[in-house]
């Protein structure tokens, strides 16, 4: 009789990753190039083994059960460790990791990031680059949760976790900033919470899926909410709301006059950044990250990593 478990293997937990992607057992049929009978006769075989219901099948959509949501979170962390295995065996093999996924907050400068993918790729080497987006704490948690390998511009704590390593990447200023025609802009200095208060702020959501931070924000102050610092320029520059900008990335606007620096009662604020990676010695590191933090060590990569004028 075959076990339960059995019946967990990769590809049935990537067609149920599918499923609940695409909304729908026909939409998920299609990106697997299934028929989606087929699709449903595996997935109803995969619920027998286990005997639970993944999928609530009475509507339009196929909304997966609470069995079946924590089937794919299970899911997509086993996924991730087990890719994990393959690319540490790949690289004692060859000393080059098949992929190396980057997080990088986006705070962190976008112009120097690509000339250092430039110089990575000058390298000739066999791995892949992967780029993901981060913000705040999220930056860290794609990390620490398998689903990168370095994080560069980390704005929080690490937690204590073996084999997690840290290391400064610097200190980063803010300013508050609004346009010209926003009501703050001729506002009386120091400008109190209270009048701040009054006012929309524009803030960037945090990238992490679980205990999301927020910064600078008052209780029941009115936001709009973004997904990146670039979208929160764009919206200050408009005057839809105010806010805190890094320093390097509003100083063009500043200059231009597209901007103006308030004085708020909440003094400018610097945020100590670091970048992290996971590492389990030095025989079993990658090369790909071995160079890359290896660029991080120089003091010129740090400073051009949050300096370098950036949007977008």
């Amino acid at each position: 009789m075959q076990n339960a478990g059995d019946t967990l293997t990769p590809d049935n937990l990537r067609l149920l990753q599918a499923i609940a992607i695409h909304g729908s057992f026909a939409a998920a049929a299609r990106a697997l190039a299934l028929v989606p009978s087929a699709l449903t006769y595996r997935v109803r075989q995969i619920e027998q083994q286990l005997d639970v219901l993944l999928f609530d099948r009475s509507r339009r959509q196929a909304v997966a059960t609470e069995a079946g949501r924590e089937l794919l979170r299970e899911g997509e962390r086993l996924l991730a460790e087990m890719d994990a295995v393959a690319q540490r065996v790949q690289r004692v093999a060859t000393g080059w990791e098949p992929q190396l996924t980057l997080s990088v907050d986006g705070v962190v400068s976008r112009t120097t990031m690509l000339e250092l993918i430039e110089a990575f790729y000058a390298l000739g080497c066999p791995t892949r680059l992967r780029w993901r987006e981060g913000t705040l704490t999220g930056t860290l948690e794609q990390l620490t949760g398998g689903q990168a390998d370095l994080a560069i511009g980390v704005a929080v704590e690490a937690p204590p976790l073996a084999n997690l390593r840290t290391a400064p990447l610097g200190d980063l200023r803010f300013v508050f900033a609004v346009a010209p025609h926003h009501p703050l802009a001729t506002a009386e200095e120091p400008i109190a919470d209270a009048e701040l208060a009054r006012h929309r702020m524009v803030a960037v959501a945090d990238s992490a899926r679980q205990h999301g931070a927020t910064l600078g924000l008052l209780p029941g102050q009115e936001v709009l909410t973004v997904q990146s610092l670039a979208t929160k320029l764009r919206a200050q520059l408009r005057g839809l709301g105010a806010g805190y900008l890094p320093q390097p990335m509003a100083q063009p606007y500043i200059d231009a006059g597209q901007l103006v620096v308030r004085d708020a009662s909440r003094a400018a604020r610097t945020t100590r950044l670091s970048y992290a990676w996971c590492d389990f010695g030095k025989r079993s590191r990658g090369r790909a990250l071995q160079w890359w933090l290896d660029q991080l060590q120089r003091p010129v990569t740090r400073r051009a990593l949050l300096q370098g004028h950036h949007v977008g």
